[in-house]
């Protein structure tokens, strides 16, 4: 059931024809896009695909939602399995649109797609001719489905069940429905397999949150929109409105039933899942750690990224195949040796600065069976094997968004890293009741300069080496710092039978426990999941600051964030025996 308390909406665009690829409403039209077809002047069609335009699917509620439905043109004696594709973004609105905002375009060109995709969902072109439909919906609120747009949660996931229940039933179907998709069309995939919908046969959460208050809005405690005013603003189109995220925060700044609606229950999914995730999404990635780790059977599989979402879902033909192998399996009942031939767990080893990932790396289980975690304690500037003998404090400016507390430690031989890191730090604030505090892991090469992971292979970039590209090309998306921890001191409590493991505090969030200016707080910070290499004369560094550590966000679109909210003053780190700061590094054998 949706949750209860009254959720605040605000307005948003609506649908124009024209933009965004928006059509016009065409509820009963029929076509049949012919082989060659090249509407957009993208990627050619390989068959024939008939198109059914706002097909209406009535939820449980009376709610209205329209969806477009692929499927191979010539199919009549064979019924197909379905992919669904959910999202608010708008059915006809494809990554041909949206990529464009995006440096290099994600290094997706046109010829790799048809412009028939809906954006972060599965081409029919592609995926037509191997005997598949392709169901795109505008999930409530978008487009000219009925309603408010509601964000994830419990509402999102019973209108998707409603949905895929009605598909089985369609006379073309042979009653499997899968799902996929990056990003908003994965993290409804984790939501609505735990309803455990009867004809859901198979997800595939490439790049899924699962608690988008711990994962995006709420990270730590800290409250930022990220991405989702440009998203608000620039994609959603509707004839209502959308979850207002800021008011609702203003209104419930702390975990409560409205954002514990939004965390979905891994421990609930009874299909197969096959999951994507990489060390460098500022969302997703912990909830595809999560959800390895809850998923309460074995038929899972979990593979790291070391590429950019959007590219590898469109242009790595690997990943495609893969996908491809596998709802054959499970939505075509095909007996292609997937369980056999696919390992578990593999990860990506990232070099750092303009050397290729070590990607496919195989193991048995994560967190990798045999990881050793070594405790480093903080020094003045330095990371050593045991705590300081003398006590003393390291500090930062916490407004500035140059200023951090940097900590390193040179590796003496080749040392793989690849897991979940901690930092504990015993930490205080002379002129505020609370601080928000980052923790950063760099990587810098033998001269010791810092540097960065491209999240593309270099031969799909403008450029043969970091350095050369320019500061106004540099962004989140293309680039990655290194894995990030955050937290509010406020927010400290955790709840050690609810973490997923001893290095990756479960924080509740549901009391503010202010400090008084100057006092001395633990703080136990997890960070988000790492795949590292290092060679010997390269090094680590723990920088710990006041500010997000980030290339590029996209903040032109969100207002400031109240003063009561924001960083003031030094933050101290307090080191020496009586408080022994340090970080917990997961070490695996090469």
């Amino acid at each position: 059931m949706p949750q209860s308390i009254p959720i605040a909406f605000k307005p948003i665009g609506k649908p124009e024809v024209g933009h965004n690829n928006y059509q016009g409403f065409q509820p009963g039209k029929t076509e049949v896009l012919p082989k060659g077809w090249n509407g957009y002047s993208a990627r050619a069609l390989e068959s024939d695909i008939r198109v059914d335009h706002d097909v209406e699917f009535k939820v449980r509620d009376g709610s209205r939602l329209y969806a477009d439905i692929y499927r191979p043109a010539n199919s009549s004696q064979e019924k197909l399995p379905a992919i669904i594709s959910w999202s608010p973004y708008g059915k006809k609105y494809s990554a041909l649109e949206m990529l464009p905002m995006c440096v290099w375009n994600c290094c997706v060109g046109r010829k790799d797609l048809s412009g028939i995709e809906k954006f972060e969902g599965l081409d029919p072109q592609a995926w037509c001719p191997r005997g598949y439909a392709v169901i795109s919906v505008d999930a409530r609120g978008a487009g000219d489905s009925d309603g408010s747009m509601h964000i994830m949660g419990s509402q999102d996931a019973e209108d998707c069940y409603d949905v895929i229940e009605a598909i089985a039933k369609l006379t073309w179907c042979n009653g499997r429905i899968g799902m996929a998709g990056n990003s908003a069309l994965a993290i409804i995939q984790w939501l609505v397999a735990a309803l455990q919908p009867p004809h859901l046969a198979a997800i595939a959460p490439w790049e899924g949150s699962g608690d988008i208050y711990r994962e995006q809005f709420c990270r730590g405690g800290w409250f930022s929109m990220s991405n989702f005013d440009l998203i608000t603003r620039e994609i959603l189109k509707g004839k209502g409105g959308v979850e207002d995220f800021a008011e609702m925060y203003k209104r419930y700044p702390l975990s409560n039933e409205y954002w514990q609606d939004k965390r979905a229950d891994m421990t609930k999914i009874q299909c197969p899942v096959f999951i994507s995730g990489s060390d460098f999404s500022s969302i997703h990635t912990m909830g595809a750690v999560r959800g390895w780790m809850e998923l309460p059977h074995n038929n899972k599989w979990i593979r790291w990224s070391s590429y950019q979402e959007w590219y590898e879902l469109y242009c790595v033909k690997s990943a495609d195949e893969e996908l491809h192998k596998y709802f054959d399996r499970y939505l075509r009942n095909v007996d292609n040796g997937w369980e056999v031939d696919t390992p578990k767990v593999r990860w990506s080893a990232l070099q750092f600065g303009d050397r290729e990932a070590i990607d496919d790396i195989e193991f048995a289980d994560f967190p990798i069976p045999g990881t050793e975690y070594k405790e480093f304690f903080l020094q003045p500037g330095k990371l050593a094997d045991s705590t300081a003998s003398e006590t003393s404090i390291v500090q930062y400016d916490s407004e500035s968004t140059i200023e951090v507390a940097d900590f390193s430690y040179t590796f003496k031989e080749k040392s793989r890293l690849i897991g979940l890191p901690k930092a504990v730090l015993y930490m205080s604030c002379p002129e505020k009741d609370d601080m928000i505090v980052f923790v950063n892991l760099r990587k810098r090469d033998k001269d010791g300069n810092l540097i960065m992971h491209l999240n593309f292979p270099f031969e799909a970039t403008p450029y043969k080496s970091i350095a050369d590209i320019p500061k106004k090309e540099m962004a989140s998306l293309n680039l990655h710092l290194g894995s990030l921890g955050i937290l509010r001191a406020s927010h400290r409590a955790f709840d050690a039978s609810r973490s997923i493991h001893p290095q990756f505090p479960y924080h509740p969030h549901d009391r503010e426990e202010k400090i008084t200016p100057g006092d001395i707080v633990k703080l136990e910070i997890g960070i988000w999941a790492m795949g590292v290499d290092f060679d010997a004369g390269e090094s680590i560094s723990v920088q710990v600051s006041g500010q997000l550590p980030s290339i590029a966000e996209f903040t032109a679109w969100s207002s400031p964030r109240p003063e009561h909210e924001k960083n003031k003053g030094a933050h101290q780190i307090h080191i020496g025996p009586d408080h022994p700061s340090s970080i917990i590094l997961p070490f695996v054998p090469l």
